[in-house]
């Protein structure tokens, strides 16, 4: 495999860089606002759940969404009167995620550069475009990307556009990524193969169990491994 070109096409959020742990510092932020009497941390982030599970198909995703979505489980379940100034400050916990600096994962750079002269990488990632366009810009990482696009959603139907859009061949063609729901079980359904690289910070919503497809399935416990097998 490693001496045949090769069409990779990559995650970026919690694949190449942190992201989930930011949206984490802001929700632990909301929690310790919120001061509920009786919900723990966990019964919080379930109702949380809930409501970005729902508003996710209307409105997609990325920081102002989710400052949104905390909104409203903040007027859901706050025990006291809303007072002038609670719902900006909840939104503030969510604005201060783009403030955080790019931190690349371990490995991502160096991986990068090899692989960039050797096969065909493809940046893929959902979420608000501007908002995924200026971390793509901040990390630096575009110079080593052919083609980059940014979707509502990665599901099956998107996967398949991006795929016959760039004319590969789903043989030689691979999803890397650390989402089950988004990265490896819609690549797989239609035929592509997939290197899943678990994150310790997956976000809730993006984990499932792994279904098996047509095409083949690699489980590295890093980036920097691919390029051991590409």
């Amino acid at each position: 495999m490693s001496r045949t070109r090769q069409h990779l096409i990559i995650d970026a959020d919690d694949t190449l860089w942190e992201n989930n742990i930011y949206f984490e510092r802001a929700f632990e932020e909301f929690v310790q606002f919120l001061d509920h009497s009786t919900l723990s941390a966990a019964g919080v982030r379930s109702i949380l759940d809930e409501i970005e599970l729902a508003n996710a198909r209307i409105h997609g995703y990325g920081s102002a969404n989710f400052g949104r979505n905390m909104k409203e489980c903040y007027r859901r379940l706050v025990e006291r009167e809303i007072a002038p100034g609670d719902l900006e400050q909840v939104m503030s916990f969510a604005e201060r995620i783009l403030g955080y600096p790019i931190e690349m994962i371990s490995g991502v750079p160096e991986t990068l550069e090899y692989l960039y002269g050797r096969h065909d990488l493809v940046l893929f990632t959902k979420g608000h475009p501007e908002e995924q366009r200026l971390k793509i810009d901040r990390s630096g990482l575009a110079i080593y990307f052919h083609h980059t696009a940014i979707v509502k959603e990665k599901d099956p139907e998107a996967y398949g556009r991006l795929v016959e859009g760039l004319g590969f061949d789903a043989k030689s063609t691979w999803m890397v990524g650390n989402s089950p729901k988004s990265d490896i079980n819609p690549a797989l359904a239609i035929g592509l193969n997939a290197v899943f690289i678990p994150h310790v910070s997956t976000w809730t919503l993006e984990r499932e169990q792994i279904r098996s497809g047509a095409g083949r399935l690699l489980h590295l416990e890093s980036f920097r491994e691919l390029s051991e097998h590409f």
